[in-house]
């Protein structure tokens, strides 16, 4: 006899579970977001696109990662390159987890040695929310939305 698997179904239309606690999160303290409201284009060796996943008010583009690949590493570090007036900051699921088994390099200490700004245990830190607005980030993004027709 088989057993049946039930499984939980996902009500959220995020991609993983951290994306859903930063968007409870902010939803909690009435912020105001947009979840992957653009996509930006680097190119490595081929053209590519990222898309962030939230944006605040302010300006600042929040990147969640529970794994961080080495694929990842090397996209935030040519779109951060190719695209310097953005803010792009991560939120860890776990910022002490090794970036591979022989690794002794962390995701967080791999983010200040890159020079990105970080933070720990799924949560956006309330000194990020309260930051004044970068207007130089808005721009980039206002323009980037506009070449894309996207309105919002």
């Amino acid at each position: 006899m088989t057993r049946r698997r039930y499984h939980k179904r996902r009500t959220s239309v995020k991609r993983s579970g951290l994306e859903d606690a930063l968007a409870a999160q902010l939803s909690g303290l009435k912020i105001q977001y947009e979840y992957e409201p653009f996509y930006i284009e680097f190119v490595p060796a081929r053209p590519r696109r990222y898309t962030p996943d939230f944006v605040l008010p302010n300006g600042i583009i929040i990147e969640a990662k529970g794994y961080f690949e080495s694929s990842d590493r090397s996209k935030m570090i040519a779109v951060r390159d190719q695209h310097p007036d953005l803010d792009i900051r991560f939120v860890f699921g776990n910022a002490d987890a090794r970036l591979s088994k022989t690794s002794k390099t962390s995701y967080g200490k791999w983010a200040t040695k890159k020079g990105f700004k970080w933070a720990d245990m799924g949560t956006i830190p309330t000194r990020w929310l309260n930051e004044t607005r970068n207007e130089v980030s808005l721009a980039a993004i206002a323009a980037l939305k506009l070449a894309q027709g996207r309105t919002t």
